[in-house]
């Protein structure tokens, strides 16, 4: 025989059904003590039953369970409030609830919103969280050269090409990122197609000529900020010494040393999972993100204030007289790259085509520089060898 289930709701019923047998059987007259020890409830228990009974017009319904939710919750968010929350983060999905909270209370000066917390609840009941799989927590290797030039605006920029991906239409796409490393600002983020000499420094010219120019430029080592030449110079950092530009290149294999750009990719890996059709659509894409970048969306670093508001233009305006590097007397270098050496030719570099190079002796060889940058040296009884090229350690 199976056991018969019941619940509270019920158990009302049958009490108020009970209690109605009795009192029309006693004429209005009933026992409610021994009712209630039949039904093994309290006297103010029953009292609450039937007086939800009568007030209901003597309908059952009244007996069902009801919500133990309070009428009024002097601290509950305001629907409206609620709503300006959801609606900013779907805007921008991407963002947690410390910079939506920073950006709502900065374009809503009078609104008080909730805290982070609550804020990051919101977004949960809505539906709106992101779901990330749990990376392993690795141990962070500090960087061996700080951002220690950085102490204000156009001291060092950072420039590095993510990685390529291709559009719509099947092309290749080089996102080339220029940032301010002390406020984070970011000066360019260019889709190219080639990420070569000619497209960077059109790149470049275009952010010198709005933004002036900065004391340092920090890059890897890989082509066109670098090469495995003489001095490691390319075309493009020779342009960068002839404008007073240092080239502040990281350690090979130390990605953490320019970690404020490796940084923003991340954040620029959001955009680019979805690539628009083709070329000029992903630039649109790209200079709205750079908008909202630096003038909306808040930065941990920086207080919580966007870009924007830690950056100004340099004072080293562009265009500019390019500086000489080496002895106008020098020893004059091609447009190949080569010199002349002893009724021969030694090949120095093409980075160097057109530029004067500096020849002291050196001991049994020659030292062939430019400017402060030594290239390498020249022996007159091995000229075969070229540019004999400084030994590099290995770190």
């Amino acid at each position: 025989m199976p056991w018969s289930t019941t619940d509270a709701a019920k158990e009302r019923v049958k009490f108020i059904l009970e209690w109605e047998k009795r009192w029309d059987a006693g004429e209005g007259v009933t026992n409610i003590s021994e009712l209630c020890r039949e039904f093994g409830i309290s006297r103010e228990t029953a009292y609450v039953w039937l007086r939800r009974y009568r007030d209901a017009g003597h309908k059952l319904e009244a007996l069902q369970e009801r919500s133990h939710r309070p009428h009024h919750i002097p601290n509950q968010i305001p629907v409206e409030v609620s709503d300006v929350i959801v609606a900013a983060r779907k805007q921008r999905p991407t963002w947690g609830p410390l910079k939506l909270r920073a950006y709502l209370m900065n374009i809503n000066p009078g609104v008080q919103f909730p805290s982070v917390s609550a804020i990051a609840d919101i977004i949960h009941r809505n539906g709106l969280t992101r779901l990330r799989r749990r990376r392993r927590q690795r141990l962070v290797v500090p960087s061996e050269r700080p951002f220690a030039a950085a102490t204000g605006p156009n001291a060092v920029w950072c420039i590095d090409f993510k990685g390529w991906f291709r559009t719509g239409d099947g092309c290749k796409c080089y996102p080339l990122t220029l940032i301010d490393a002390y406020s984070r600002f970011l000066l360019r983020c260019e889709a190219l197609k080639d990420p070569d000499t000619p497209h960077v420094r059109r790149v470049l010219d275009s952010a010198f000529q709005e933004f002036g120019t900065p004391l340092a430029i920090r890059s890897d080592n890989g082509p066109p900020f670098a090469s495995t030449g003489a001095g490691g110079l390319t075309a493009l950092s020779v342009w960068w010494r002839r404008l007073g530009i240092t080239p502040d290149r990281i350690t090979p294999g130390k990605p953490q040393q320019n970690g404020r750009l490796e940084r923003f990719h991340r954040t620029l890996a959001e955009l680019v999972r979805e690539p628009a059709e083709h070329a000029r659509a992903q630039q649109r894409a790209f200079d709205h993100f750079r908008y909202v970048y630096n003038y909306e969306r808040p930065h941990e670093a920086l207080g919580l204030k966007p870009p924007l508001t830690a950056y100004c233009p340099s004072t080293r305006r562009y265009p500019r007289p390019l500086e000489a590097f080496a002895d106008p007397d020098g020893t004059p270098v091609d447009k190949r790259g080569f010199i002349r050496w002893d009724r021969r030719r030694v090949f120095i570099s093409t980075a160097l085509a057109g530029e004067m190079v500096d020849i002291v002796p050196d001991e049994d060889r020659w030292a062939v520089s430019w400017g402060s940058i030594l290239l390498g040296w020249v022996d007159d009884n091995r000229l075969d060898r070229g540019l004999i090229l400084p030994t590099r350690k290995r770190r």
